[in-house]
């Protein structure tokens, strides 16, 4: 599926807003459940769904997961967030929400910046999405 570099964008500095504003802190109806990170978002196809009718690969963020793990659930949770390699499948545990959201709070001003970079820079191959 080919994805505009531009909406790109505008989706992770969205998903970044949603993050400075604790989007992905426990809310005041359900304490008890702490929102799963991109399956919660509005940039998810399947928000407030349970059971997913969309298939991750419809998702823009299949961009950026590596190959061998686009066919996963919840595949968005397979992206290297750092150099290391963590994700948010790998650094997800109780106790550890900060960590998951200072990788992808970095990740994604990075990605961001990245692409804006290429939006500005003349055209070359640079993956699947479109200018």
């Amino acid at each position: 599926m080919l994805f505009d570099k531009k909406e790109m964008i505008e989706k992770l500095k969205s998903e970044l807003e949603i993050l400075d504003k604790g989007g992905y802190e426990p809310s005041t109806y359900k304490p008890y459940r702490m929102p799963r990170v991109f399956r919660d978002s509005v940039s998810c196809p399947n928000v407030g769904l349970e059971i997913k009718i969309e298939p991750c690969t419809h998702c823009f963020l299949t961009e950026f997961v590596p190959v061998e793990h686009r066919n996963k659930e919840n595949a968005c949770h397979y992206i290297p967030l750092n150099e290391r390699g963590d994700t948010v499948a790998s650094l997800d545990r109780p106790g550890n929400e900060s960590a998951v959201q200072e990788a992808l709070r970095s990740w994604l001003q990075e990605t961001i910046a990245r692409l804006a970079g290429e939006e500005e820079t003349p055209a070359r191959p640079t993956g699947r999405y479109t200018n």
